[in-house]
Parts: structure tokens; C-alpha cells; sequence
């Protein structure tokens, strides 16, 4: 065992019987990152809160936190606005929430309410609503240089961190057993990456911050984290003409919420589940300066990826860059990222160069009784051609060095390598036999593949394991569901719903992986990196016009299919 995992329980069991029933409750838990007994503790304390039905928003501070001091002085003027104070702040709230949740069907109103508990790391244990002490006796400082050295590697040549990048790393919280999904001590290695790719860049983090996630994209979000977004959105949107947009510049010149600020480089683990529905996002939109287009989540505004359909549209650059992660084992995050970058994106850009003169790929293996991997991959159509791409250092640049006239961000998988793109049609069938993505990364087995039909752009599964096949599912009925209520709220332009719409059942990536250390585990962001392997992904692709809304890469074990790969010219 790589932890003491009855330690960890134990402390888990202890913290219970000190918090009060919470259960639908928020808790606010800050720290500053100094505080390293205060963040290794937040692993227990947050599964016990989580044991407790409690939410949790914990946000690590490196000195002052301008986005915690415009939190607060919302929190403040909503508690005086409920409580019947009529002034010009609350006077601008109350207008705002009048207007925003006749759009949000009411949705909007609880997030601005404050935490129902809240604790401050100070010296010794968290303080404020209770006290409670620091307790991590589960933590195992193993392979603390080569940790050390793979998250410097990764900030050096992943991002080509610069003295002027502010840096944001967002972590993992633990949840129950039942919502982690899988095993808890990838998820306390994930505490120890985080804290580690922190500490790496330690003079120019601006903060922490994790929060519970949800088991369907459906479900309402950890308020917290909704609250930060939606202010942050608003405060991007705000020279809008649209009524909404006139109060919310009332209320952010009230509350001078221009102050909150978004680091230039991110780092983020991600677990089992999704951070929820966005209501403002959904319910309403953000519009472009020029109205020409609109976003549904702040998110997509700050690293407007390439891929959205409306970088385009959008004249404002990029603010940040994200690279992410899954909660990885810590000896496979080293062994797979504490690499040459530089000389795995040669080798990507080898293949990229041999399918930029390809016509079409061709992908063909062993028969398994009635399936078979027999694939022709058509990279060409009507003259055209999407661009190939490689993931390994794409974050060194905030733009990318791809678009003249296009200001469009970038963004990296962690471990990287791979050669990727969009297709512009796929014949044939594959089997997927290793593992998939859905609210977490599923295990596939030989004797129980997932197996695909294509032709054109279109995809049909023809078989699928029972629980992967029902949980596929349940993920594409909720984006289905999500992109009908936008287009009933007219919070996304229409022409982008159409192209939603028209691509849901569309093959959205062909990639080969290319990282020489990656090897088989339980998450996907791994395995498809894993050399002389490839895998194919459902729905969005990474063109704006081939866009939906979900995307699921599946792996496709190449060596025990035997698989032939060749272009065609």
C-alpha cells in the first residue's frame, strides 16, 4: 500500500464526530498555501464532510485573494439584502437577481447566499464555525525529488512558464467511496501532485481551489464555485446592452467586482463527475463585445480553444491556458511526464508530417468471431483537409501559433503524446478493448469490448458492456438535454445549436499516441498516450464545425489486435 488508508480512515472518523449534521450544506474551508498541514489535512476533513452530505469549496490563498475579497463583500451585501437593508449595493443585487432568474427560473438566488460554515487554516487546525485540528498521518513523502523534478519539468517545457505568469492549480477533493469511483490512494497521489506542481511555481500561484463535483452534468453545482464563475462571466459580458448586463454593471461598480482575476496558467486535476449546470450560462449567455456571438461558461471565454465555434467570432485573446490530468497513480505521472517534451513533440510532428500527404489512414487487425479493428480513416474531402495536431507542449504559447487572424487559446493533456484530428469521414468497424470516458475513465475488457460501426461521419455501437453502455448513454442524454434547453432559453446562438445538433452523432477524433513511458492502467488520459496504441473518440470533434456536446475517447489496444497501420496518399 502506498498509504496508510486505516490512518487515513481513522482520521476521517474523527473529524465526523467533531462536525455538526451538515447535510445540504456549504462548507467554505480556507487556506493559505504555506499551510501544507492545512491542505494534506483537507483530504480526510473533506471525505468526512462529504460522509456528513455536506458540499465543499476549499480555496488556498497565496497572501491576499482579490477574487475571496469580492466573494465576501457579495455574501455581505446578500445577507443585508435578505434581511430587508435597502441601499445602493443591495438595491443593485436585488435588481440584478430580479432580471438574471426570470432567465435562470429562479436557479441563480441561492449561490449569492454565504456558506452556511466556514474555516480558516491558522497555526495549528481550522478555526471559525468549529475548530478542528490538522490531522494527515496517511501522508507517504515517497519519490518526493523525482515529484519535485517531473512538476518542474512540466511547468519548464509544458508551459514555458515566464516571471510574468500568475498560475492557478485546481485538486481533487475527496468524496465518498461509492462517488470516487475509483481507488482512493490515486486520489491522496493527486493531493501530492497538486500540492507539488504548487510548490514548483510557488512565487507565482494566485491560488488553490476544490470543490464537490456532481454525478450528472444536470445537477445543480457546488454554489461556491457557480458563484465565482457567474461573476467572473457577468464581468467579461458586462458592456452588453441587454437589460441583465445594464444591472450587473450596477452591481459590479456597487461592489467593485472588477477586482476578481483568472491566472494565465492553469493546472487541474479532474476525478469522477462533472462540476454540474452552469444556470447563467445556460439560462441566459455571455455575449460577445460585438454581440456577433455567444458563450455558455466563462470557461470557454477565458482559453477560447480553436476548436469552439465561437473563437472566431470573438475578438478578445485568450486569458489563460490549462494543461490537465486525471487523479493518476504519482509513480505513473512521474514515469510519463518526467520526460524530454520537447523530443516527444519531434516525434508527433514525424507523423504529422506523413498524414498531412495522406489521402486517408487505414487501420486493420486480427478478427475476434464476428468483429473486427478494418478502419479507412478519410483525412481528405471535397479538396479539404482538418489540421492533424499533436498534444504535448501546445500550452508553451497563450495563443496558438496555428491562426493569423484568429485569437485562439491552447490547452494540454497531461501526460501528452499523441497525433491527433478530426476526420472528415471514418468507414468501417473497431473494437475498443481498453478502456473509455465517461463521468471517470471505464476499464474495457477483450472478452467484453465496445465495439463501433462508422460510415460517413456517423457512428453506431453494435455492441457495448451492460454498465459502460447504460452509463454512455445517460452521458449523451444529458448533453442532448443540455443543448435543447439552450436552444429554448436562446442563451446560444441558433446556428451553433444547429451545428450541435448535426454533429451528435459524429465521429469526432482519429489519434495515434505516441508516449514512449506511458503503460495500461485505469485512466484513460493515460492510456491513450500509450505508444503503439490508438484510439478514436465519439462526438466533438476539434474543428468549430464539427462541435457537440460531449466527447468520449475510446482506446483500441493496436498490439493484441495486431493492427497494420498505413497512409494512403
Amino acid at each position: 500500500m502506498r498509504y496508510d488508508t486505516k490512518a487515513f480512515q481513522k482520521e476521517v472518523n474523527a473529524y465526523k464526530k467533531q462536525i455538526p449534521s451538515c447535510k445540504g450544506k456549504t462548507i467554505l474551508i480556507l487556506f493559505d498555501i504555506s499551510q501544507k498541514s492545512a491542505f494534506f489535512s483537507l483530504a480526510s476533513l473533506s471525505r468526512a464532510f462529504h460522509e456528513k452530505g455536506a458540499d465543499v469549496h476549499a480555496h488556498g490563498t497565496n497572501g491576499q485573494s482579490r477574487n475571496l475579497a469580492v466573494l465576501k463583500e457579495v455574501w455581505e451585501c446578500y445577507t443585508d439584502m435578505a434581511e430587508g437593508i435597502r441601499n445602493e449595493k443591495t438595491n443593485a443585487l436585488q435588481n440584478f437577481l430580479l432580471l438574471a432568474d426570470k432567465r435562470c427560473h429562479g436557479k441563480l438566488k441561492n449561490i449569492f447566499s454565504p456558506p452556511n460554515l466556514f474555516l480558516i487554516a491558522e497555526e495549528k487546525g481550522f478555526d471559525g464555525s468549529l475548530w478542528l485540528p490538522y490531522s494527515a498521518a496517511w501522508l507517504n513523502e515517497k519519490r518526493q525529488k523525482d515529484l519535485r523534478d517531473t512538476s518542474r519539468i512540466i511547468w519548464d517545457q509544458v508551459y514555458d512558464l515566464t516571471k510574468d505568469d500568475t498560475v492557478s492549480v485546481n485538486f481533487e477533493l475527496i468524496r465518498k467511496d461509492e462517488d470516487l469511483g475509483l481507488p482512493l490512494e490515486d486520489y491522496l497521489d493527486s493531493f501530492r501532485i497538486s500540492y507539488s506542481m504548487m510548490m514548483a511555481a510557488s512565487k507565482q500561484v494566485r491560488g488553490m481551489a476544490g470543490s464537490t463535483s456532481r454525478s450528472s452534468q444536470l445537477d445543480a453545482p457546488e454554489k461556491i464555485s457557480e458563484l465565482k464563475a457567474t461573476l467572473i462571466g457577468c464581468e467579461m459580458s458586462k458592456e452588453s446592452s441587454e437589460p441583465v448586463y445594464a444591472a450587473f454593471r450596477e452591481l459590479s461598480s456597487q461592489l467593485r467586482i472588477n477586482r476578481m482575476e483568472t491566472a494565465s496558467a492553469v493546472f487541474a486535476i479532474h476525478g469522477k463527475g462533472y462540476p454540474g449546470r452552469h444556470s447563467f450560462g445556460e439560462g441566459i449567455g455571455y455575449p460577445s463585445p460585438d454581440g456577433r456571438t455567444r458563450w455558455s461558461s466563462p470557461g470557454q471565454m477565458i482559453y477560447k480553444l480553436d476548436f469552439y465555434p465561437q473563437t472566431a467570432l470573438d475578438p478578445r485573446p485568450p486569458r489563460a491556458r490549462i494543461a490537465f490530468t486525471e487523479t493518476v497513480p504519482l509513480d505513473i505521472f512521474i514515469k510519463t511526464c518526467k520526460i524530454d517534451w520537447l523530443a516527444m513533440q519531434k516525434r508527433d510532428h514525424s507523423i504529422i508530417d506523413i498524414a498531412n500527404k495522406c489521402d486517408h489512414i487505414i487501420v486493420k487487425g486480427n478478427r475476434f468471431g464476428k468483429y473486427q479493428t478494418d478502419l479507412k480513416i478519410g483525412l481528405v474531402r471535397d479538396g479539404q483537409r482538418y489540421r492533424f495536431r499533436g498534444s504535448d507542449v501546445e500550452t508553451r504559447n497563450l495563443l496558438s501559433p496555428h491562426y493569423k487572424d484568429i485569437k485562439a487559446g491552447t490547452m494540454a493533456n497531461i501526460p501528452g503524446g499523441e497525433a491527433f484530428t478530426t476526420p472528415k469521414y471514418v468507414e468501417g468497424q473497431f473494437i475498443g478493448d481498453v478502456v473509455i470516458s465517461l463521468d471517470q475513465s471505464y476499464k474495457l475488457r477483450a472478452k467484453d469490448p465496445f465495439v463501433i460501426n462508422c460510415h460517413g461521419n456517423r457512428y453506431k455501437v453494435i455492441r457495448e458492456p451492460k454498465i459502460i453502455g447504460k452509463k454512455f448513454r445517460e452521458k449523451k442524454d444529458q448533453a442532448w438535454k443540455k443543448i435543447l434547453e439552450q436552444e429554448k432559453s436562446k442563451s446560444m446562438p441558433l446556428e451553433i445549436i444547429k451545428i450541435q445538433k448535426d454533429n451528435f452523432s459524429n465521429i469526432g477524433e482519429f489519434a495515434i499516441n505516441t508516449n514512449p513511458n506511458a503503460q495500461l492502467c485505469d485512466y484513460l488520459i493515460v492510456n491513450e498516450k500509450i505508444a503503439n496504441m490508438i484510439h478514436i473518440a465519439l462526438g466533438s470533434g476539434f474543428e468549430p464545425d464539427r462541435a457537440t456536446g460531449y466527447h468520449t475517447d475510446i482506446v483500441i489496444d493496436a498490439p493484441r489486435q495486431k493492427l497494420n497501420i498505413y497512409g494512403v496518399e
